[in-house]
């Protein structure tokens, strides 16, 4: 028996809403229905590629839009805030891209506002909603690693990025932490939790913003954190979470894993692999499929990407933004 289909609408028209768009597309049971963004050309251009019925150049009318079930947020971090919180107001549910917000202030409203008004809510960390991460915290939490000591993660672009693009915009929200560290900070709350202390260094720009920063998470079980993100050297993108009785390593791309490896001590290594039938960065699809999920359970939340969990990360960001000194307009 099919699904009820779920019918989306887009706001924005960048690269990840394509991404996601072309994800969705492939999806039975889904239907995109429109598209906004700020101009009426960049919506109708996008319209157009997807065989979207409905291009709208303003955001109002999509939040407006009674025939949309949920909306995917895919604006610049800086504005999410302002797209969500709009999309929330008018009765719709809501994905919204990460990092979720500027801030925890700015992250605690929509999570109110999402609970006010009895919507769905969910930030769009895709790493959570992959079937191998997914696996990974399974084996972690029944003990195959043991008492979990150390996770370890990174993520840099080699760039090089102008002063002109929106990683150095201070106004829109730029800098290497809330564009790529969030993964990596994500990846350390899945397994371990908020840090009960957080230490960090930063090299900034002259606009302002981290261009590569290293970060040491504590936890009150003695574990430790090491993550670091970076604008000005492509990293080897990899994650590891050492337990007492063993170690599991994701290589390249942790943040959309096809492939692990688990090493216990005193065995031979085992490989989890995704399932090729798939593809690579199936992520996505598996988000979507996540907050259909929800729609069709009534659920306002999702357990695989708890708002509760989306608002430590976001603690933990702005802890590590104190630290390093960066600050974004508008914030007191």
């Amino acid at each position: 028996m099919a699904e009820e289909r779920v019918r989306w609408g887009v706001l924005a028209t960048g690269g990840i809403a394509a991404a996601f768009t072309a994800d969705l597309i492939d999806l039975p049971d889904a239907e995109v229905v429109a598209v906004a963004s700020r101009t009426e050309e960049s919506a109708k251009g996008f319209a157009e590629r997807f065989g979207i019925p409905r291009a709208y150049g303003d955001w109002e009318s999509l939040a407006a839009d009674e025939d949309v079930d949920v909306v995917y947020v895919a604006t610049p971090h800086s504005a999410h805030r302002a797209a969500a919180g709009l999309c929330l107001e008018a009765g719709r549910n809501v994905l919204c891209e990460k990092a979720f917000t500027l801030n925890a202030r700015e992250a605690q409203e929509l999570v109110d506002l999402a609970k006010e008004r009895g919507s769905f809510l969910m930030e769009a960390m895709w790493m959570y909603c992959n079937p191998l991460v997914r696996q990974l915290k399974a084996l972690v939490e029944d003990g195959a690693i043991g008492e979990v000591r150390t996770v370890q993660a990174d993520f840099g672009l080699s760039g090089p990025f102008p002063p002109t693009h929106r990683l150095r915009d201070p106004a829109q929200g730029g800098g290497a932490l809330l564009d790529l560290g969030v993964y990596p900070v994500s990846f350390a709350h899945l397994l371990l939790g908020e840090p009960a202390d957080v230490t960090a260094k930063a090299v900034l720009s002259e606009e302002g913003v981290d261009l590569q920063t290293g970060m040491l998470l504590s936890y009150g079980s003695g574990a430790l954190a090491s993550l670091h993100c970076s604008l000005v050297g492509g990293t080897p993108t990899y994650a590891s979470v050492t337990g007492s009785e063993g170690r599991i390593d994701i290589p390249y791309g942790f943040f959309h894993a096809d492939r692990f490896v688990l090493h216990r001590d005193g065995r031979d290594p085992e490989e989890y692999t995704a399932d090729a039938s798939e593809g690579t960065r199936a992520s996505l699809k598996h988000e979507a499929l996540e907050v259909m999920r929800c729609l069709r359970a009534g659920e306002t939340e999702s357990p695989l990407v708890p708002l509760e969990g989306t608002l430590s990360v976001m603690r933990t960001l702005d802890k590590v933004r104190s630290e390093v000194g960066v600050t974004y307009p508008g914030e007191i």
